[in-house]
């Protein structure tokens, strides 16, 4: 059934880049050496049998990271940076991912076939490397997976209301797939990046560089030459994939290797009744020059080749004119990467197609920028992805080339260990959490990304989770008893624990009244109930008026009401507690610099901001360290501005509260902190009934041991959702994974491992 020129009939509103995509890439694990890694699949990936993003291709050193369905070619790029992100980070030491398609120099006895469970799938390998050879099936690349959006082809199917839904998705996706092979030379001239092979991986290979081997039917991955599947109907598609299985030349359905396979269905017969639901597409080779393998502007341009496939007439005799696109694709495969294409090779009418869909629909001038890079490269090959590979080629070997890059993509990855690629705009212990989800195998979608909301499921087991901590196991009413300090404190005091003694006001006036009577004294000066040491001024000498009467409108400034409390000696420190278990215990040292003798306070707070590890609004380990009005508070009672040098090796505070959130240092105390105050920091959160949360203690002397009768502490304040992320990445010490241990109070079906 022909469905031409519908598309020219869709007003310009029209949602045409409404559609699904999903990617799945392929790649080596190398070995320190520079070999294919002898190890096994990373133990920190969790269960492969059914982890849904990283599994192992054919042999055990060959990973496989799959996008979820994702609406946007953007958000399928974004996905895959994240999942080839966190199998980077999941790898022994030393080992990195190969960035080629084809494999380094590797022998058979390389090849181990990948372990799996299922007896099946091993016996499956096993019948692909005795026919095909292990070698073969080392090459790899990139599926791109992509189903039209249900809204264009409900107007487009408006067009020809006569053909039944599934006649005309069968329709439209067939024509879709018999273009695609019928342009899939300009791809491979495009995208291609096989220009050679290295030493004995085959026994004969082409003399000079090409442009693909891997699209090439005489070297790459493919069935062999005599195996013919027709694309004219869907019923010739079906009758000669199940002929190729019934006379053994296909093992199984799947074991045919088109370089577009229809998808939607484990058996292509029920295609005829439930229809083809998306098109899987595998020629492409990896981009090398691309840490991902693929670029974002690929990934559009061959978006935007898909529909002006659907833009033109469809093939009037498909077996013949696909014979021929098929020796096309053959020549400009095993073509020099320099060479023009041939004058059989005319992309006109392809550019043509796309340029007037571009205008038809008016779409952004991004893809009209797309088509003339495209044009510009069909008649400049250095411009193309092999043609580039051309000047690295070394002693006709890509070897120190891809070790290069491989290793230089490797230690990008390892350079900011907190962050997760793709989403390093969210939340640090929400990234966190992610990545481990990934990591461990869950599914994961994000429901709210400004809101830090996310969907986690394993099975029929569905988890929701804010902010990386705040999830059902704590009830309502919890964050909010804690987010009221004097609810806070009146539950503690009523449990037997001891906290500081204070005074809460809702007007500014009483509380600058109460100067007289509580400011004789150390204070504490802080709102109600906010988080992250907002607005905190903490005095250890009795303040003057001006300066309690501006830490009191700092307080107002963030709450409407504040509390003004006893300032307690000692050590602060955060201890975070887990389902009745204290886990992790930080002591946080109140944002400060040391002075050099040659530079001012604020230089030096310049200096000490510019490490890796300090950003702002939650995105790194350690905050930056502000010169705010607390601050310059601060610096003037000790008796210095911002513009004073100080001497060599003194140090100065700039903030009494000894918040991460403020500038502060973090250092792990888990290891030295005696049992006994881990066990009374878990009872305070118990007795607020909390799940998950921040216990802030004030220590004099960590060593000694503590009871509730003889607690040795004050707590100065419970936290909700309290940051995961000072604990794990601090400023000193060996930190503490909390994230992985969240995962698995809220999954205990499954094994976290600890990372």
């Amino acid at each position: 059934m022909v469905v031409n020129q519908l598309l020219q009939k869709l007003p310009k509103g029209t949602p045409i880049l409404e559609a699904t995509f999903g990617i799945e890439r392929e790649g080596l694990r190398m070995s320190s050496w520079h070999h294919v890694a002898q190890s096994a699949h990373p133990k920190p990936l969790g269960q492969r049998d059914y982890h849904p993003y990283i599994q192992t291709d054919f042999s055990e050193a060959q990973l496989e990271l799959i996008t979820p369905i994702s609406t946007s070619t953007k958000q399928a790029h974004r996905r895959l940076a994240a999942i080839t992100n966190v199998a980077r980070k999941s790898l022994e030491n030393n080992e990195y991912i190969w960035p080629l398609s084809m494999p380094p120099f590797l022998r058979e006895d390389d090849i181990t076939i990948a372990q799996l469970k299922n007896p099946d799938e091993v016996r499956y390998r096993q019948q692909l490397a005795k026919q095909y050879g292990k070698k073969l099936q080392s090459i790899s690349g990139i599926h791109v997976n992509m189903g039209l959006g249900p809204q264009l082809q409900q107007q487009l199917h408006s067009l020809v209301p006569h053909l039944s839904q599934i006649d005309f998705q069968n329709s439209l996706y067939l024509k879709l797939a018999r273009q695609f092979l019928n342009y899939q030379w300009f791809i491979t001239y495009l995208f291609g990046a096989t220009p050679l092979a290295e030493a004995e991986f085959y026994s004969s290979k082409p003399e000079n560089l090409v442009r693909s081997l891997r699209a090439s039917q005489a070297y790459g991955y493919s069935n062999p030459a005599e195996l013919h599947v027709s694309f004219a109907s869907l019923e010739d598609y079906v009758h000669d994939i199940e002929a190729a299985v019934q006379s053994k030349q296909l093992a199984l359905e799947k074991e045919f290797y088109s370089a577009v396979r229809l998808r939607g269905s484990k058996h292509c017969r029920d295609y005829l009744t439930q229809g083809i639901t998306y098109l899987e597409f595998r020629s492409f080779d990896l981009n090398p020059f691309e840490q991902l393998g693929i670029t974002q502007e690929t990934l559009d341009s061959f978006h935007l080749l898909l529909l002006a496939f659907l833009w033109l007439d469809d093939l009037k005799k498909p077996d013949q004119e696909l014979n021929l696109a098929k020796a096309l694709n053959e020549q400009i495969a095993l073509a020099h990467p320099l060479a023009p294409l041939p004058e059989t090779a005319n992309p006109k009418s392809l550019l043509k197609a796309m340029r007037e869909l571009v205008a038809h629909f008016g779409l952004d001038p991004y893809y009209q920028e797309l088509v003339e890079q495209m044009a510009r490269a069909s008649q400049q090959p250095q411009e193309t992805i092999s043609g580039r590979l051309v000047s690295e080629v070394t002693n006709q070997s890509l070897q120190v080339f891809g070790q290069e890059k491989g290793q230089a993509y490797q230690n990008e990855a390892l350079a900011i260990p907190y962050a997760l690629q793709g989403y390093e705009q969210m939340e640090l212990s929400t990234q966190l959490l992610m990545f481990d989800a990934l990591q461990k195998g869950l599914n994961l979608e994000i429901l709210d990304e400004d809101d830090q909301f996310l969907k986690l499921w394993f099975k029929d087991h569905v988890e929701l989770v804010k902010n990386g901590n705040m999830t059902a196991k704590d009830n309502f009413v919890v964050p909010l008893a804690m987010a009221n300090k004097s609810v806070t404190k009146r539950l503690l005091r009523d449990a037997g624990f001891p906290t500081p003694t204070g005074q809460e006001f809702s007007e500014r006036q009483a509380a600058i009244d109460a100067f007289s009577y509580l400011a004789q004294q150390a204070i504490v000066i802080k709102p109600k109930s906010t988080n992250f040491g907002l607005g905190i001024s903490v005095f250890q000498k009795p303040p003057t008026f001006k300066d309690f009467a501006k830490a009191v409108d700092l307080a107002f400034a963030e709450d409407s009401a504040i509390i003004i409390e006893e300032f307690v000696a000692g050590t602060e420190y955060r201890f975070f507690v887990l389902d009745g278990k204290c886990e992790a215990v930080l002591l946080r040292v109140p944002a400060n610099v040391v002075g050099d003798g040659k530079h001012t306070i604020r230089q030096l707070v310049a200096q000490k901001n510019a490490s890796p590890l300090r950003g702002s609004n939650h995105r790194s380990p350690l905050e930056k360290i502000k010169l705010g009005d607390i601050e310059r508070l601060m610096l003037a009672q000790e008796g210095y501005d911002e513009t004073s040098i100080l001497p060599q090796g003194v140090s100065v505070t700039l903030r009494r509260n000894s918040n991460i959130s403020t500038g502060g240092d973090s250092i792990d105390m888990t290891d030295q902190m005696d049992p006994s105050y881990k066990a009374l920091a878990a009872q305070m959160a118990q007795a607020c009934g909390a799940w998950v949360c921040g216990v802030d203690l004030i220590i004099p002397d960590y060593r000694l041991k503590a009871s509730q009768n003889e607690p040795h502490c004050s707590c100065i304040e419970l936290n909700f959702n309290p940051l995961m992320y000072m604990h794990t990445y601090p400023y000193k010490g060996p930190g503490q994974a909390i994230t992985p241990k969240i995962l698995q109070a809220l999954f205990p079906e499954l094994t976290i491992y600890p990372g």
